[in-house]
């Protein structure tokens, strides 16, 4: 049962979060839950759920929160003992898509609300899924040759050269299907001549394990690189053209743009000096009016760069928020969507775009004001129901 199937219920919004309790995220969604005057959110740790299910509340309105950061549920999810390892990712996948659906099962039991569509969710964290809804929507994106579901399974190293060699890829990015956070991702580059150099966080071991870091390494060696692929092949890889981005102060610039409810309600600019502009990564953040002028100055317009974010997460309507990867072409004129991120939320002290629905609110307070607009719009139509059917 999803938020627009609300069943009758009588006063304000009561909210359910399945999330690690020691978690941020958590903590600032129920500080955004009591800023609007409402009930702390009843919070039901993603380990015992894993453990022994969910149960909820008529009426609740439930949110699945990122399962990450957490070494138990990080065990339970993909059965690694080192949470760095890069390993695992489809095994994590199978089981975190199968534990959402059974919180879904449990809220339709219980009579509660779903802010999050179990497939949705399934899409949005298989990459090359994700980019096939993207493109069949008409949405902005990198070109791909493993886009959609038939895409093919790469088995390693071979199979992944003769592919970029075959789409004409002299510089792409091989990201893990199911990865996160940058995790695994590997920035790759030829110079038609036969040598390559990629750009990564993954540290390669010399006894071939891959480990996730926070810098960023370059390797030029063959042998290195293919290691590397060849140990995130199993798990799936998703490949897509490496766009030359726009710049701000000589650092590669994007966009996480977050859209809650349809309506893009936050931005940040992200620039870094490497590939990737995380910013657990060294990314930093940029100036937003100094993107926003530049797109104007370059005869596009600001609303359009939004409009793009909004209808990638129209391919996603179920899911209340998602944060969008825009990337900006050099220039600041045209835009392409990178991802679309299930828990890309996690901006603190960032507050809503200036004549947006959440002005004044962050990511979090925003969602929930979305929640009580939608809350008090069910109300009234069932009232004004119950009006129309008395004699």
């Amino acid at each position: 049962m999803h938020t627009a199937d609300r069943p009758g219920t009588a006063g304000p919004p009561r909210f359910a979060v399945v999330g690690n309790p020691e978690n941020r995220r958590v903590t600032l969604f129920a500080d955004a839950v009591r800023a609007a005057g409402l009930p702390a959110p009843r919070l039901l740790p993603w380990a015992e759920v894993l453990r022994t299910g969910a149960e909820f509340l008529p009426g609740e309105s439930v949110r699945i929160d990122s399962p990450g950061e957490n070494a138990d549920v990080e065990r339970l999810l993909r059965g690694a003992a080192d949470p760095t390892s890069v390993a695992g990712t489809a095994r994590w996948y199978a089981r975190f898509t199968e534990a959402v659906r059974a919180v879904a099962r449990a809220a339709s039991a219980g009579g509660a609300v779903l802010l999050d569509d179990p497939g949705e969710l399934a899409v949005l964290f298989d990459k090359r899924r994700c980019h096939g809804v993207l493109r069949a929507a008409g949405v902005p994106v990198p070109a791909s040759p493993t886009s959609g579901p038939a895409a093919p399974a790469l088995g390693g190293w071979p199979e992944v050269r003769a592919l970029l060699e075959s789409a004409g890829l002299r510089r792409a990015f091989l990201k893990p299907a199911h990865g996160s956070s940058a995790s695994g991702v590997v920035a790759l580059e030829g110079d038609g001549r036969g040598r390559l150099r990629a750009t990564t966080s993954v540290e390669l071991t010399p006894d071939g394990g891959l480990f996730n870091s926070l810098r960023v390494r370059r390797y030029d060696r063959e042998e290195q690189i293919a290691a590397i692929v060849d140990a995130l092949a199993p798990d799936g890889l998703h490949i897509e053209r490496w766009l030359p981005k726009a710049a701000q102060h000589g650092r590669a610039a994007d966009l996480r743009v977050v859209v809650v409810a349809g309506r893009a309600t936050h931005a940040v600019v992200r620039t870094s000096r490497s590939p990737m502009t995380n910013l657990h990564l060294g990314g930093a953040r940029g100036d937003l009016d100094a993107a926003r002028a530049a797109v104007e100055a370059s005869g596009a317009r600001w609303s359009d760069a939004l409009a793009v974010c909004e209808a990638a997460a129209a391919c996603f309507p179920r899911t209340l928020c998602v944060g969008v990867d825009l990337l900006p072409a050099a220039g600041w004129r045209r835009f392409a969507v990178g991802e679309v991120n299930a828990f890309g939320d996690l901006l603190p002290r960032l507050t809503g775009l200036p004549g947006s629905d959440a002005e004044g609110l962050d990511t979090y307070g925003a969602q929930v004001a979305a929640v009580c607009r939608r809350h008090e719009k069910h109300q009234k139509n069932e009232e004004n129901g119950t009006l129309r059917g008395r004699p």
